[in-house]
This record gives C-alpha cells, structure tokens and sequence, in this order.
C-alpha cells in the first residue's frame, strides 16, 4: 500500500549502525541468554521508568503470567481485567492457574472503569489488572483506591504504554508489579518476542527471576516450580539502542497524533480522546465511527492501511464466553463495533497524515 498501516523497516534504516553494532557485539561475545546485554537492559529500563527492578523473559504474556504468579496468585484466585484488551492478558491469568474476572471500560479513554471494577469484586478477588490500552494510562487513583481499600494486588499491564505518564510518573511504577511487551511493532519493539517484569519490591523481582528460569538460583538446581522465560541477549542488545530513542520517538507519536487531531473535522469520524490526567504516547492512534467496517473498505479503496485493535471483545471469543453473557459489557461491546486505527508510527512522513486527513474530510462529506 501506498500509506501501509505500520513500516518497521523505516525506524531500523534510521539507527541501523547502531542495531548492527549492537548485534555484532552479541556475535562476538559468544553468550546469547541471560549474559551482560540482558542485565545492563534490566538496569537501564528500570532507571528510565524511575523503578528499581526490571525481569526480562520471553514475552509480555510470560511478564504478566510471571507478575501474577510472583505474587502467588493461582487456583482458585480471581483476578480482574477488562475485555478489549489483547487475549494475552486473560490467557497469563488462565496460565497462572488463576480465573480471570472482566469489568466495563470507560467510553472516553477506553480504560478500566472504576465504578465497574469495583461491582464484580468478590472474596476469592486477589488481583486486578488495570490495561494502559493505546498509549493512554488508565485511570489509577480510583483503581488504586479501590484495589488498596480490598487489600488486592495490583498489577500493571503496561505492553502499549512504554513511556506514557500518569500524573507525571512513567506507567510500570504505581502498583505491586508490572508488565511491559517488546514485542515488534510496540512503542520499544525487539526485532522477535520479548518483555520484562517490573517492581520495586526486592523479593517480587526475585521471585521473578526464579520463575523465568526453571525455579534456578544455582544451575540444575530447582528452589521453585518455574518455566522457560528468557530475555536473549540479542533482543536485550537491540532494546538497549532502543530506549536510547524511545522519547525522542513518543514524542513524534504526539506530534503526529495532534496532526492528524487538528485536522479531522470530528463529525462521523471522532478522535480518541487524550485524558487530562496523563501523557498519551499514541502507541496506537485509535478513531471511533459508527460507520466503522464502511470507513475501513472506503480508506483501503484509497490504499491506505487501517486495523483494528480488537475487533471482538475477550468474552464473545469462542474460548472465553463463559466469562460474561453477550451485552453484560456494553461499553467494551460498542467501543469493537466503532473503533479503527489510522497509520501512526515515529517515521510516518506527515504528508501521509495530510492525505489520510483528506481522505476523511471527503469520507465525512
């Protein structure tokens, strides 16, 4: 397509000396699991978040599986999150042997509802999961507030929020334990699977770190049952010359974002809302139509890439309708009919904004 939905060749054209050179240090140094790149990026993304602790494993489905069962949530706990996030985030609950538990999500910022949250709390809740969906921080104080008042654990999926604030402070620092994705096509993405666990607690981190390998502190000896959940040198390398960039390419997210906001005309095609409360980093820009499928087909006629993020709500997938009743969810249910994302990445040029814009404009008429 003329104007694809997402070029991940495009942001390692621009730092390729450094990719490359980070690469060929992993070559040369024969280690290519749990070796200096890893822990340096475990140090090095802790200090950018302003936490003291950061776990690399295998993915941001192993972070979150691997958060829940650090804080020995399992069989027979429930845990709270909402349905229009990512299956990964109920299938860590379902991996951690834990049943997981959803809430609506506010029409504005498509985050956890408070309100909704709070009415399905039970005497088996252990946890919630509060989702920083799009770039965009959900709602903490009330959620905090809330989860402190029930004595639950709190647990921050923050794998589309790499850098977004909350009141100033970097997402990944509010609860007991967070987990971030660096999968791709993320605001910091590896070039294969990978995440980190985070926390400020020194026994959740340690926790953590057994689990990823095996239940190990000393080789072939297991202190815990534990899985295979590692951070390989070479994804730990390329995220390193990442985060170097991670800023400098939220804030083009931003600039391109309030682009594409100053010029939508806001009539059939609604703007996501940035909250007062925090700093969006736009890992997608996400617009609302109740014409959304016939918006889709008209900006592909005009070869420009769309998706949806998601299309169908966690509990009307096949695997998970035991969850919630079909309509027990309204929010979440119409947010899937009306939403679409419009192509934003850090190296979009803006004259592919302008001309999405126009082609809006003219949809809008």
């Amino acid at each position: 397509m003329p104007i694809p939905f997402f070029d991940l060749k495009k942001q390692y054209e621009s730092i390729k000396a450094e990719i490359d050179g980070a690469t060929r240090r992993v070559l040369a140094s024969g280690m290519f699991i749990l070796g200096q790149e890893t822990e340096a990026f475990e140090t090095e993304f802790a200090e950018y978040l302003g936490a003291k602790y950061a776990v690399g494993v295998n993915s941001g489905t192993d972070a979150l599986h691997l958060a829940i069962r650090a804080l020995g949530i399992g069989k027979g706990d429930e845990v709270i999150t909402v349905p229009n996030t990512a299956v990964a985030t109920v299938c860590a609950i379902e991996m951690a042997g834990a049943t997981p538990v959803l809430c609506d999500v506010r029409a504005d910022s498509m985050t956890m509802d408070a309100d909704s949250f709070a009415s399905v709390i039970t005497d088996k809740t252990r946890a919630v999961i509060p989702v920083h969906l799009f770039g965009q921080t959900a709602e903490l104080d009330a959620i905090i507030g809330i989860a402190r008042q029930y004595r639950l654990a709190i647990i921050e999926d923050c794998a589309q929020a790499h850098g977004a604030k909350y009141q100033g402070q970097r997402v990944g620092t509010f609860g007991d334990i967070a987990a971030f994705s660096f999968y791709p096509t993320k605001n910091l993405g590896a070039y294969g699977d990978g995440g980190a666990v985070v926390t400020d607690d020194p026994q959740l981190a340690e926790k953590a770190r057994l689990l990823r390998q095996y239940g190990w502190r000393s080789r072939y000896e297991s202190e815990i049952s534990g899985v295979n959940s590692r951070l390989d040198e070479m994804q730990a390398a390329i995220l390193r010359v990442k985060l170097k960039h991670l800023d400098a390419w939220n804030a083009a997210r931003r600039e391109r974002a309030a682009v594409y906001t100053e010029m939508l005309p806001n009539k059939r095609v609604l703007s996501p809302v940035e909250m007062p409360y925090g700093e969006h980093v736009f890992h997608l820009y996400v617009v609302h139509c109740a014409m959304r499928d016939y918006l889709s087909a008209f900006l592909r006629e005009r070869e420009i890439g769309t998706a949806i993020q998601y299309p169908t709500p966690i509990h009307l997938q096949q695997a998970y309708q035991h969850l919630a009743p079909a309509g027990s969810l309204p929010v979440a249910e119409k947010l899937a009919r009306e939403i679409l994302s419009l192509p934003l990445y850090p190296e979009l040029p803006l004259v592919d904004i302008h001309a999405i814009a126009a082609a809006l404009r003219e949809f809008e008429t």
